[in-house]
């Protein structure tokens, strides 16, 4: 497994306790799963399963099929290049796990998609 996941895992895992914050654990364990098991989210179905100004959390990748015309936040464990640029391009903005759980310790207004 990666030194970079393993840490995130981690690190998530002490946040859930400490903060009693229960979507960071239960991130922590779909990024425990064999990377053949992590999801995979294409844009267009973030797209279609999201509203504007929404925060949402991708544990596993993004992937660039179909457009994003919101403007929301997302955060995932890894982005394709192309995603990347798309979500630019919407003026959403692209996140790393880590991030966001600094950024929303308690993990309010969080959506899984996936």
């Amino acid at each position: 497994m990666n030194e970079q996941l393993k840490q995130l895992i981690d690190e998530l895992k002490k946040k859930a306790y400490s903060d009693n914050a229960m979507l960071w654990k239960r991130i922590a364990l779909d990024l425990e799963k064999p990377s053949r098991q992590r999801r995979s989210v294409n844009l267009s179905r973030i797209n279609r399963h999201t509203n504007d100004g929404e925060t949402i959390i991708v544990p596993g990748k993004v992937l660039s099929s179909g457009e994003l015309d919101k403007k929301i936040t997302i955060a995932a464990w890894q982005f394709s290049k192309d995603a990347f640029a798309k979500i630019m391009k919407s003026e959403s903005k692209a996140v790393t796990i880590s991030d966001l759980m600094r950024q929303n310790p308690e993990g309010k207004n969080v959506r899984i998609i996936g």
